[in-house]
C-alpha cells in the first residue's frame, strides 16, 4: 500500500520557519521525483519545489527561491522542505507529491499558517 504522510506544519509567525517531511512507503522511493505543491484557500495548487530521484537536481519556484529549500534521504525515504523567513502569503495547506511514468502518488497535506 503507498503512503505518503507529510508532518512538520504549524502556526509560525512572519520570518520563522518551519521544515515539512514527507515519509514514504510502499514504493521504490528512490526512483521517483519528489515534489512539494501548496494550496491556499481560494487559490490553485502551485508547485512549490521540485527535487529529482537522485537528489542531484532541485527547482524551486520564484516565490520561495531564496527562502526555501527542498531535500531528500534516500536511505529514510523521506523529502523534506526547508522553509525560512516565512510570510503571511506562504500560508497553505502543503502537499507531498511522488511521481514515475504513469505512477503519481500524494499525500494527506499538512497546514502551514503564518500569522502574528
Amino acid at each position: 500500500q503507498v503512503q505518503l504522510v507529510e508532518s512538520g506544519g504549524g502556526l509560525v509567525q512572519p520570518g520563522g520557519s518551519l521544515r515539512l517531511s514527507c515519509a514514504g512507503s510502499g514504493f521504490t522511493f528512490s526512483s521517483f521525483a519528489m515534489t512539494w505543491y501548496r494550496q491556499a484557500p481560494g487559490k490553485e495548487r502551485e508547485l512549490v519545489a521540485v527535487i529529482g530521484s537522485a537528489g542531484s537536481s532541485t527547482i524551486h519556484a520564484d516565490s520561495v527561491k531564496g527562502r526555501f529549500t527542498i531535500s531528500r534521504d534516500n536511505p529514510k525515504n523521506t523529502v523534506y522542505l526547508q522553509m525560512n523567513r516565512l510570510k503571511p502569503e506562504d500560508t497553505a495547506v502543503y502537499y507531498c507529491n511522488a511521481r514515475k511514468g504513469s505512477a503519481d502518488y500524494w499525500g494527506q497535506g499538512t497546514q502551514v499558517t503564518v500569522s502574528s
